[in-house]
């Protein structure tokens, strides 16, 4: 079943040399099936990725996606304690990174908030530390 809702997404990177903190009030589409909490929405130039699409699909506490489609693509896969290799286009090219999971907090059920915390390295050199915050409003 998907329903129309209001979503408060907040995105904090902190980088070696800088942090930027983005927060965003929108509407997005929310389901839950077979076990999975998606939320979909449009970006925008306050995201940095407007004319994209992103879609957020948490399972439980241990697995996490966030893909991306449009100007940029990409497709994050999040799992707890272990790091994957993953896709991320740009209009300048393409790049494999680096994405380890540190923290998934799903409370969709009780409150409606989904927490991710997670680190990106390319050709294992840190990137950034992340973390994203989507509440319903």
């Amino acid at each position: 079943m998907k329903k129309d809702v209001m979503i408060s997404l907040v995105s904090i990177q902190q980088m070696p040399d800088d942090s930027s903190k983005t927060e965003l009030t929108t509407k997005a589409e929310y389901s839950y099936e077979n076990g999975c909490d998606t939320i979909v929405y449009k970006d925008t130039s306050v995201t940095g990725f407007e004319g994209s699409v992103t879609t957020i699909k948490v399972c439980g506490e241990k697995n996490a996606a966030v893909m991306r489609v449009g100007t940029i693509n990409s497709a994050l896969t999040m799992e707890i304690g272990r790091k994957h290799f993953c896709q991320y286009s740009t209009p300048f090219g393409s790049l494999q990174i680096g994405v380890y999971t540190h923290a998934i907090e799903n409370d969709m059920s009780t409150g409606g908030r989904i927490y991710l915390k997670y680190t990106l390295d390319l050709n294992s050199s840190f990137l950034s530390e992340n973390e994203i915050i989507i509440t319903l409003v």
